[in-house]
């Protein structure tokens, strides 16, 4: 993995009025990874995420992405990054091939749609209205708008939620495969699972401040050297495990 910053972010603060949503958050993402920003609802990671993606301004600090400043480069960054939108940001009349058409003439670019679909795997779908998809199909579909501009990162906001098992690790295969196509990858989520599975590295934000910044392992590690110890586990399964036996190995549908 390279360890060149693609995202550098040093004292950022957002505040509101009588408010300090983020209070002086400063880390790295770096080329090439999947990074986790973990942390309770309030926290300040959809702040600090918004100033990243050049839709919210910040008070003051420094953010720099694949080179830019968010202050005086937005534009560029626009150009390099994808930004994951939620359900309500999609036309549901409107087919697949159609809502990219839509996306690309936004971007400004031309595209193959199908080219697009096969890299989320829903070229069975492409003629398919948008309302009519499942659960699992809506969010590869929102990932797939993601990639329209060949970004150099991606922003995905909690991208499993509300998804069965199968579904999950079918999205899971797909953000490892973006990753290991060379893109960087940035996600919040709120399964502590999901973000072991698949964070390179993630950081902790709690109280508008980044409160640890590590490895999955190594904060697990860190825990566990302190004395931390979970209540012995009999069961050599969980109930998760038996959906995916009864229902077959996870795949793409």
């Amino acid at each position: 993995m390279a360890t060149q910053p693609i995202i550098t972010v040093k004292n950022l603060v957002k505040e509101y009025a009588g408010f300090t949503a983020v209070q002086g958050i400063s880390f790295e993402v770096y080329e090439g990874e999947i990074f986790g920003l973990l942390g309770p609802n309030g926290a300040g990671k959809t702040t600090t995420l918004e100033i990243i993606e050049t839709l919210r301004s910040k008070s003051s600090g420094e953010v720099m992405v694949d080179g830019f400043s968010v202050e005086r480069q937005a534009d560029h960054i626009k150009q390099r990054i994808g930004v994951q939108l939620q359900a309500a940001g999609y036309y549901p009349g409107l087919n697949l091939i159609e809502l990219l058409d839509l996306f690309a003439g936004l971007y400004g670019v031309r595209i193959k749609p199908m080219e697009v679909l096969q890299k989320v795997a829903l070229t069975d779908k492409a003629k398919t209205q948008y309302k009519n998809l499942s659960g699992g199909q809506k969010q590869r579909f929102s990932i797939a708008t993601t990639l329209i501009n060949s970004p150099r990162i991606i922003f995905l906001d909690e991208p499993t939620t509300g998804l069965d098992p199968q579904a999950r690790r079918n999205l899971w295969q797909l953000i490892r495969d973006i990753r290991n196509a060379g893109t960087t990858v940035v996600l919040t989520t709120h399964y502590m699972d999901e973000a072991e599975e698949l964070c390179d590295r993630v950081a902790f934000v709690n109280g508008g401040r980044v409160i640890g910044i590590n490895t999955p392992d190594g904060f697990i590690d860190e825990l566990v050297a302190k004395g931390f110890e979970r209540p012995k586990q009999v069961k050599q399964a969980n109930l998760e495990d038996v959906f995916i036996s009864l229902t077959g190995s996870p795949t793409v549908q």
